[in-house]
């Protein structure tokens, strides 16, 4: 596989984001992750085709009495990135991510997914459940190929697959209800110098599962059954405006044992990308989850 290192200097000075990088070597791979704070681990997983800047406004807030750790997933943010659309599977994300929470020795993890980062990290999940003490869920499915594809996830596939460059600056602009100046677009922008860069980013809608043969379905039928008996804490939180995961919350509701209305909490006036849009307000969400359900307190 070739491997593309996206130069520093692309990452200056970004708005908000003021953090040490910290690095780990996976299968030839270096992946970048922020480790802030310490205590209780919360650990943030990003979609697409965003990277760690997405929770930029979380880690004031959470790192102040836990320890805050945001991965980039290879192929976006500060990661290494595949030059090729076929180096790209759920498999290798799901190995990335087991072998990332393995080697810095994560457990007793509050997981905040979304996007991508529901369908690997739920993936994991079912895979190593004695990790994680707490789920926090936003904006992301378990597809398993057996329902057809929303008309505009199929428009974003089709958008992805043959849009040369992938805009991702215009996607994130898109999946947002607020004004984004273009400092904020341009960090969004930074790990991606051309379009040879982008393999992951474009790769991420294609690996959906679409029918059941597709990868990555056994894994997310696996922690659809996990979360089926999961018995730890659990918060949803999906918004509002969003035209692709909106009501997506249900499945999640219906699905974990013991969720209660006060579990579930709509996020107002907030796009598919819930944590630009109001992540300080998420952030305390999380918060006062982690206190009402831990007996260390604040």
């Amino acid at each position: 596989m070739e491997i593309l290192r996206t130069p520093e200097e692309r990452f200056k000075d970004l708005p908000g984001y003021p953090y040490d990088s910290n690095y780990v070597e996976i299968n030839g791979a270096r992946v970048h992750y922020i480790d802030e704070g310490e205590g209780e681990v919360i650990l943030c997983l990003h979609g697409e085709p965003s990277w760690s800047y997405l929770y930029r406004k979380f880690i004031p807030i959470l790192a102040s009495k836990y320890r805050v750790v945001c991965p980039d997933f290879i192929g976006f943010g500060k990661s290494d990135k595949y030059k090729n659309v076929s180096d790209y599977s759920y498999k290798m994300h799901f190995d990335t991510l087991l072998a990332f929470i393995q080697k810095l020795e994560l457990a007793d993890i509050t997981v905040v997914v979304q996007d991508w980062g529901g369908l690997i990290g739920l993936g994991v999940l079912g895979h190593i459940p004695d990790k994680f003490a707490r789920l926090v869920i936003m904006n992301t499915f378990l597809p398993v190929g057996n329902r057809p594809m929303p008309a505009p996830f199929k428009i974003w596939r089709a958008f992805a697959r043959y849009m040369p460059g992938l805009p991702v600056g215009f996607v994130m602009k898109s999946g947002t209800c607020q004004h984004i100046s273009k400092e904020i677009l341009a960090a969004y922008n930074a790990p991606f110098p051309d379009k040879s860069y982008k393999a992951g980013a474009k790769a991420w809608p294609l690996l959906v599962p679409a029918k059941p043969t597709d990868g990555g379905v056994k894994e997310m039928k696996h922690a659809r059954e996990m979360l089926k008996t999961w018995d730890k804490p659990a918060l949803v939180m999906f918004s509002d405006k969003d035209p692709i995961m909106r009501g997506g919350h249900r499945f999640f509701m219906g699905t974990i044992p013991y969720l209660k209305d006060k579990d579930w909490i709509e996020i107002k006036d907030a796009g598919h990308f819930l944590q630009e849009d109001k992540g300080e307000e998420i952030a305390m969400h999380i918060r006062h989850f982690i206190e009402t359900t831990s007996n260390r307190g604040f």
